[in-house]
């Protein structure tokens, strides 16, 4: 999920389509697409079609996702948080003497 927001947050003003963020995190379509959908629903991603002559372009539209202002709010509170969540534990300075470091 973090892979996800992170690469929407890397750039907001832009739309991305679910291929596109499948392949920038190695996650699968069962897993990309339901969350897009539920942040879809919290209001924090837009969706639209391209807007494109799918018979001249010899392919299907796509449809493209991309963060509203408050869904680039949330994300980076929520990745922040994360950050602090996953960072190690600081080590106390005279424990890490007694531990020989």
């Amino acid at each position: 999920m973090a892979q996800v927001l992170a690469v929407l947050l890397d750039d907001p003003l832009v739309e991305r389509y679910g291929l596109e963020l499948m392949r920038a995190t190695g996650q699968s379509s069962g897993r990309v697409y339901p969350l897009l959908a539920r942040l879809q629903e919290s209001g924090w991603v837009r969706a639209s079609w391209e807007t494109i002559d799918s018979s001249a372009e010899g392919r299907p539209r796509r449809r493209c996702y991309r963060l509203t202002p408050e869904g680039v709010t949330v994300v980076q509170t929520e990745l922040a948080a994360l950050r602090v969540k996953r960072r190690p534990p600081a080590v106390d300075a005279s424990l890490a003497t007694d531990l020989g470091r």
